[in-house]
């Protein structure tokens, strides 16, 4: 048994659209409205066919839903909330993807006070954007954390459980606490890293831009992919997560202190002992089927 007949989609960027297609590719009989406060973004998701209805206002779009799933920035949550709370059924159960736990479980308690929420963090993107972006299979065998508060009915939860694994994730289940600092870790640290790098690379005096471009190595190209996410979500995921990134930013500088103080003093031993460390971390990875170990990153070569 189907655990939603009638989806509603807010936001119909690269997850909302993935997940659009993907209840058409894997629940077939589901009826999936969508909505975005673009027009230009409706447009587009009719053209191209992306949902059984592309609504014209929020309201409009959850009045028959029992699954709402809101796909816009973290900061945005509140306000999307809001923007359905007049219109969203009584037995719906309200959901989201968002990268920050916390504070959108706050945000939208306090917009919709008496409805179900299950917070959702489906672990999987691109850099790229927008609705023609999405693909069914973005979720296919990568991580949907569902996050609910205590007191959340079992029921509710395991309803969401369900609907990510026909979407055909794996499933966990964290405080939203916890998920903020792992996440903090393993997705915030790295984003941020990713844009400092290429932000100073492209400042620095002695190299113009033109030269950094042209001679990207491996390392910085797979950089400038990360720094190339969309910088409205990015904006207010760091600051929806501050804290947590904070206090993981300032873990790394203290170990990259360490690793500078290392270098300077021709300490090759510890340097090693890093590196192969780290090696065992990417093989885990793999091994675990976050990643396939594919060379050079399965790059084509002509």
């Amino acid at each position: 048994m189907l655990p939603f007949a009638r989806v509603t989609v807010i936001g119909l960027g690269l997850i909302g659209s993935s997940i659009a297609r993907g209840i058409r590719q894997h629940m077939p009989s589901v009826r999936v409205t969508g909505y975005d406060a673009d027009p230009a973004v409706r447009e587009t998701a009719v053209r191209i066919d992306l949902c059984d209805d592309i609504a014209d206002t929020a309201g409009t779009a959850v009045i028959d839903a029992d699954l709402v799933i809101l796909c816009v920035p973290v900061g945005a949550m509140g306000a999307a909330a809001a923007d359905i709370a007049a219109d969203l059924p009584a037995e719906a159960i309200v959901s989201d993807v968002g990268s920050c736990k916390e504070s959108v479980v706050e945000a939208v308690h306090a917009a919709l006070p008496d409805a179900v929420f299950v917070p959702a963090h489906p672990v999987a993107g691109t850099e790229n954007s927008g609705p023609e972006a999405g693909f069914a299979s973005l979720f296919h065998g990568r991580w949907c954390i569902v996050t609910p508060v205590e007191g959340t009915a079992p029921f509710a939860v395991e309803r969401v459980l369900e609907f990510w694994r026909r979407l055909g994730a794996e499933v966990e289940t964290m405080a939203p606490d916890h998920h903020d600092r792992v996440l903090a870790v393993t997705s915030h640290l790295p984003h941020l890293i990713a844009y400092t790098i290429v932000g100073t690379a492209s400042d620095m005096e002695e190299v113009t831009q033109s030269e950094v471009i042209k001679y990207s190595a491996g390392g910085f190209r797979d950089f400038t992919r990360i720094a190339a996410s969309d910088p409205t979500m990015w904006r207010d995921v760091f600051l929806a997560n501050k804290e947590a990134v904070l206090d993981i930013l300032q873990r790394f500088s203290e170990d990259l202190t360490a690793l500078q103080r290392a270098i300077r003093w021709g300490k090759g031993d510890e340097l090693f002992e890093l590196f192969s460390r780290t090696r065992a971390i990417r093989r885990s990875i793999i091994e675990q089927g976050q990643d396939d170990a594919a060379p050079d990153f399965g790059r084509a070569h002509d």
